[in-house]
Parts: structure tokens; sequence; C-alpha cells
């Protein structure tokens, strides 16, 4: 006898009465809504977005964001064709990022969105050792072997840029005296196969932020020596949306003649959901030629610079929502915002006697912390990780990089939304789990958790 499905129990019907752990298509269709409530129920074990402190990633915007998000669906980013109007509103959102960023001539700067930072530092990368090609190859030079300097502690990207792009990584390791790089040793590194230099506005593993100014000196001084001119790369993922707004003094940016592009995260300070990168250029002479695609749109012509092809236009819509709504005093009252609940919970962090803080959050909204010498041999910040983690807390241990890598910090990434009071709750915990850890009379009987994703 024929039974409309919609009228079985919910949970008794095709799909929700068998496993929902499909590694191969089912053979019979099911309701739209069966469908949803198994997906829905797989992730309702993933941690709480709101509570996760490892991630530098966006996870909260307003409703009008939402809804604009859900009408925006459908947009194919690469399509600029088709989406027109879409690619226009990306040329406007890379040329405020151009102004944001004290590009010298605002009529003759280049940008892009990408899917990601991580995109955007590939692109920074194969413009820098481009221009270095066609360079030595005018000079009837070999241009086989080019090399890339940057500090230890850069994040993953980096690493996967050189490797793709056969580029030698050259790493300035970070020291207990130099725990960022200043500028110090380059000259041990840089030669004539040397493309550029990465300097972060706001390292992955303590926030900080890396002296730009005092590596361009360091550059200058080796060109009035050897002749070589090198050129920086800023990657700015998290602090290129911070130092506008909290150090508008700082000179990081294209106020550095040195600088030649520099990337963000639309996804991380830049306030939108998951999915958008940005990367300007200094002017258009730094971005060969012969890496731009041009396609038409509404009778013109649009540079497209690109790793991916089809990724969604939504988040742009959203990158270009941000500004509108915000403008630079929202950005200012959001990133202060962040940056007060840093420094509130690093006070208090650095108030316990187990703790020793690194960072404070005084660069971007994000601090570090180590178990004080000596402290204890009972337990680590693995074991304090995995005790936060319990309540819900995703609070990562991991080891530094360079010659530091013996040295275990836990980190914290304050967001718009995590409030005041969010906050207070947190500190409690650290507190109450340092205690009962403080408390034991023998060392933890396992290892704790294993090094946390922190990138």
């Amino acid at each position: 006898m024929y039974q409309d499905d919609a009228l079985i129990p919910t949970f008794s019907r095709a799909g929700e009465a068998t496993t929902a752990r499909y590694t191969r298509m089912p053979d019979r269709s099911m309701l739209p809504e069966t469908a949803y409530r198994i997906v829905r129920d797989e992730t309702m074990l993933d941690g709480n977005a709101r509570l996760n402190l490892a991630t530098f990633v966006g996870t909260w915007m307003d409703e009008s964001a939402d809804r604009l998000y859900a009408d925006a669906f459908d947009k194919n980013m690469i399509d600029k064709d088709e989406y027109p109007a879409t690619a226009a509103i990306e040329e406007y959102c890379w040329r405020i990022l151009a102004d944001l960023w004290h590009a010298p001539d605002l009529t003759d700067v280049i940008g892009t969105s990408t899917i990601g930072s991580s995109e955007a530092c590939m692109l920074g990368g194969l413009a820098l050792k481009r221009r270095w090609q066609q360079a030595r190859r005018a000079a009837g030079k070999p241009a086989e072997k080019p090399n890339l300097i940057m500090s230890s502690a850069v994040q993953v990207c980096w690493e996967k840029f050189c490797n793709y792009f056969d580029v030698e990584m050259r790493l300035v390791p970070t020291t207990e005296e130099h725990p960022l790089m200043d500028g110090t040793g380059l000259e041990d590194v840089v030669d004539e196969n040397t493309i550029g230099v990465v300097v972060l506005m706001g390292v992955t593993y303590t926030g900080a932020y890396e002296p730009v100014m005092k590596v361009q000196a360091k550059l200058d001084e080796i060109q009035e020596k050897t002749g070589l001119d090198v050129p920086i790369h800023v990657d700015g993922a998290s602090g290129a949306m911070v130092a506008p707004f909290l150090q508008p003094e700082l000179e990081w940016d294209f106020r550095v003649p040195r600088v030649q592009s520099i990337n963000t995260s639309g996804h991380k300070y830049g306030l939108v959901y998951p999915g958008v990168g940005w990367i300007v250029w200094r002017n258009t002479a730094a971005l060969p030629e012969e890496l731009i695609f041009r396609v038409s749109y509404l009778g013109g012509s649009m540079p497209t610079f690109a790793l991916n092809f089809s990724r969604p236009g939504a988040q742009v819509l959203l990158q270009y929502y941000r500004f509108l709504r915000l403008g630079r005093s929202g950005y200012a009252s959001i990133q202060q915002a962040s940056q007060d609940v840093a420094r509130y919970l690093s006070h208090g962090v650095g108030t316990i006697d187990a703790f020793e803080l690194l960072t404070d959050g005084s660069d971007i909204p994000v601090f570090a912390w180590r178990l004080t010498p000596g402290h204890t041999d009972k337990w680590t910040l693995y074991h304090l990780s995995e005790r936060l983690r319990i309540k819900g807390w995703l609070v990562p241990a991991y080891p530094l990089s360079g010659d530091l890598e013996g040295q275990t910090v836990m980190r914290i990434v304050c967001r718009d939304g995590l409030s005041r009071d969010l906050a207070e709750d947190l500190l409690r915990d650290i507190r109450e789990e340092t205690e009962f850890l403080d408390s034991l009379d023998a060392p933890m009987p396992h290892a704790g958790l294993a090094p946390a994703f922190h990138h």
C-alpha cells in the first residue's frame, strides 16, 4: 500500500532509520527535511564557533549581512561578464584598501579579491618572482634559483608557495633575543637571487607586529653595500585590517617605499564570513603585465589575476557591505572593543602565578602566554587546553618556531563577538582549571591534547 513519506514519523523515515554516515550515494531520494536533519544532526558535535578562540576567522555578522549573503549565494566571482556589477564592487573594495593603506597614486594601483589570504600571499609571491626573473633575464643573468626570505614564524601558506612555485625558502629563525624578524641577520641571507622579504603584520603565534621600518632600514644598508634592491611584501592577513584603525601612526604600509604589495584576510579582521582575501600592489608596475588576464564587461576591460577559477561572489559583496555599514569609525570601534577584551584577558592571565605573558594584545587583539619556568612538573599547557575544551572553549597550545620551538605557548584570538561577559566567563574558567591542575599530587597520567590548530 502506498504511503506518503511525509506522513511517516520523523525518525522512522528512510534515511533517519538507517545510518547517516553515507560513503556512497543512496539509491533512493529522501524528503528535503530528512536530508536537512541528517546533515544538521551530523554537525551537532562541531564546536561552538563563538567559543573557538583558536581561529582568526570571523564567526559573526549582523542580520542584514546574513540577508545579503542569502541573496548572493548564486553569484560566481569569476564570471565577470554575467555579474558585472559584482565585478565592479570587487574593484571598489580593493581601491578602498589601497586608500586605507596609503597607496601613493590611487590612479595607478591594482588589486584583486581571492578566496583567502593564503591565495593572496601566493599571488604576491608570484609577482615578486616574475619581476625578479624579468630583471635577471633583461640583464643577461640566470633566473633559475630564486629565494624568498621570511621569519620562521610565517604561516604555512608561505611554505606552500615556495614548494609549489620552486622558490628556495630562507628562514630567519626567531630567538629569545629576537622573537620577531627585525632585520637582524638579513645580510647573511640576502643575495642576488632574493626576490623579496616577507614581513608579518601580526605573527600567527603571538599576534605581534614585525617592524616593517626596521626591515627596510636593514635592506637599505644592504643595498648601499651590494647594490641589491630587495622589495618587501607585507603579509597583513590580520594586522592590515587592524593597524589602520588602532595604530594609524605606525608606518608599515605603502608609506614604506620598499613595500610593493600587501595582502589581508577579509574574513579575519575584515569582519566577513569565511571565503575572501585581498591583495593590493603599490602600482601597476609592481604586478607584471604577463600575469594579468583581461576580461570584458559593460563594454570595458577588467583585469583579473587569480589561482582559483569559480568561487563565490557573495563574500565580496559582504566586504563592501561592511565597508559601507561601518566606515572608518565603525571599524575603529569594533577593533578597539576586541583589543579591550584582549587586554582585559591578558592582564587577568598575567596575574596568575603559573603564567608568563609573551604578548598582551597591544598589536592585534591576540595574546599568548607560557608556563612560568619551574612552576610545575605535573602538567603542561596541553592539559590546560584539554580542560578548557571540556567546558566548550577552544584555546590552542602549540610549540613556537625557530630556536624557540622547545617552548609551548597558549594563545587567545579576540574577535568581534567575544563580549566582555564571555571574556569574564573564560577568565574564570582559566583560573579554576589552573587551580585544579596545580592541586594535583602527581603528574597527569597522559600528555594531554596534541598541538592544536592555530593558523
